[in-house]
């Protein structure tokens, strides 16, 4: 039989998402966001052609500054932070020539009347359609003032088919209570649709978050088991090894862990894990999905926040093998400080599916090691045959998703040791993203502003998303005034918290995950 014929040229197409021509105006763009994470995004999407050939990069500073002086910058700051390093001059100057600098305060309104005047020169010399991606990399301060400030000077499209589109990103924290958050929402949705406003958590856009999703819902193998009927519990863990380094004390001690990271990054996880399956894979339904979990969480009352958390700073100790000291002995933190750097919470989630599963959630600073992962713990089985001192160590089958670092999956099970006695072993099948697709995976950053750019907000949270999770931590924020703050700090550095957290395990085999 004759081979079909098949086109050589169509060997090397490459399906790639690609954005529309544009211009993305940085507001803080001298601050360390934008030269760590933000540039060297908008660079490797650039090379690896998510970027259209017309688009333009505005920052915009209080400082005074020249293009070239920016460009210069931007420049080092690709040498240093950059997955993939410029290769060429040619590359390197061909980027930057796309990079402009516009010196502005964040509060008067004439400063922005001057930014648009220079987008729409920069749009018309360009040749570009009008179309704007606003990031608020600022101080959470100034998130209303900017907003508010570009409606005002016109720099803001309207929502209209066939027309340029305008969007703006806000970095986190979006709030610190549920009544600020509720504020800001009101503020900028007074400023942009909501259609318009992508709340930006950058736990969302690692490849292993993400995966979550793919690994509930093209599998048929787990999902019949995810239920209250054959796990027995969710561990959910983010430990970091890292103090207050240089003078993030100063945010870090109106904040805390529960602020910080939980509101965000932890409830996520949470919400991918255990949201019920989504009716497609567009943005709403996915979005649906998780809000119905949140609202299956409910606020704890001052009774239940006093049994169901634990609260923790840490203090002087070794990490690595390097002597650290106390929080309070921190650059810009109180000493008398009363701000967790460690908390854990025990959650339920009130639905036919999780009913009686707990998920235990922990988070903290100056612990032994930097890690991220989401422990599923199944039920032993309902008899077991395998009883008796010589199989003492039988172990529950746990799901291990580990998000950073080393980032896979891991399934544990028992199996038979090689021999002539009936000797059981705990043995693993291991998956990790590096090994597995012989390719590195893109920095976080570089998937969400690709996803700006092109109007898909699946992995960016809903306003009633935002204040359902607040409405959660603020019941603990508030019960947590009416009762006496723990003798901090109550833990070394180095160690895995206080020892109280293992209150919220009891009567579950083997408590916390040694991680």
């Amino acid at each position: 039989m004759e081979q079909a014929y098949k086109n050589p040229l169509r060997a090397g197409l490459i399906s790639r998402k690609v954005a529309e021509p544009c211009t993305v105006v940085v507001f803080g763009a001298t601050g360390d966001l934008t030269g760590r994470k933000l540039m060297p995004a908008l660079f490797n999407l650039s090379r690896n052609g998510h970027l259209p050939q017309r688009f333009a990069i505005v920052g915009y500073a209080r400082r005074e500054k020249s293009d070239a002086e920016f460009r210069k910058e931007v420049a080092e700051a690709l040498r240093e932070f950059s997955r993939n390093k410029p290769e060429s001059e040619t590359e390197e100057k061909d980027f930057l020539s796309r990079v402009f600098y516009q010196q502005g305060n964040f509060d008067p309104a004439g400063d922005y009347g001057r930014l648009r005047e220079r987008v729409e020169e920069i749009e018309k010399t360009d040749g570009l359609p009008g179309n704007r991606l606003f990031y608020l990399a600022t101080a959470p301060e100034f998130f209303t003032t900017v907003t508010e400030n570009l409606k005002n000077a016109g720099l803001v499209h309207a929502v209209a088919p066939d027309k340029p589109w305008s969007r703006v990103i806000i970095e986190k924290p979006f709030g610190t209570d549920l009544a600020s958050a509720r504020e800001l929402n009101r503020h900028v949705q007074s400023a942009f649709d909501e259609s318009q406003i992508y709340r930006i958590d950058h736990y969302l856009g690692k490849e292993t978050t993400q995966n979550i999703l793919a690994f509930r819902f093209a599998n048929a193998i787990f999902e019949p088991l995810w239920s209250a009927r054959y796990i027995e519990q969710v561990q959910i863990t983010v430990s970091e090894n890292l103090g207050m380094e240089g003078r993030r004390g100063q945010y870090y001690d109106t904040a805390g862990a529960l602020r910080d990271m939980v509101q965000n990054h932890l409830f996520q996880v949470l919400c991918l894990i255990a949201m019920e399956a989504p009716a497609s894979m567009d943005a709403e339904s996915i979005r649906d999905e998780k809000v119905r979990l949140l609202r299956a969480i409910h606020p704890m009352t001052v009774e239940e926040v006093a049994a169901n958390t634990v609260r923790g700073q840490y203090g002087a100790g070794s990490v690595n093998g390097r002597p650290v000291k106390a929080y309070r002995e921190e650059t810009a933190v109180d000493p008398q400080s009363v701000t967790e750097t460690f908390v854990a919470l025990r959650l339920f989630v009130r639905n036919w599916r999780w009913a009686g599963v707990p998920f235990l959630v922990r988070t903290g600073k100056r612990l032994p090691k930097k890690a991220s992962e989401v422990a599923v713990i199944f039920k032993q089985p309902p008899h077991q045959i395998f009883a008796g001192s010589e199989f003492q160590d039988v172990r529950q089958n746990t799901l291990v998703i580990r998000i950073q670092p080393d980032e896979g999956i891991a399934l544990s099970f028992e199996a038979k040791q090689p021999g002539l006695t009936m000797k059981l072993q705990n043995v693993k099948m291991d998956f990790r993203y590096g090994s597995s697709f012989g390719q590195p995976t893109p920095e976080a950053y570089e998937r969400l502003l690709l996803d700006g750019l092109l109007g898909d907000a699946t992995l960016f949270t809903r306003a009633d998303e935002v204040e359902r999770a607040w409405q959660i931590i603020s019941a603990v924020l508030d019960s947590w005034k009416q009762l006496p703050p723990p003798p901090f700090p109550n833990y070394e550095s180095g160690t895995w918290g206080p020892a109280e957290a293992d209150r919220l395990v009891e009567g579950l085999p083997n408590g916390w995950r040694r991680i």
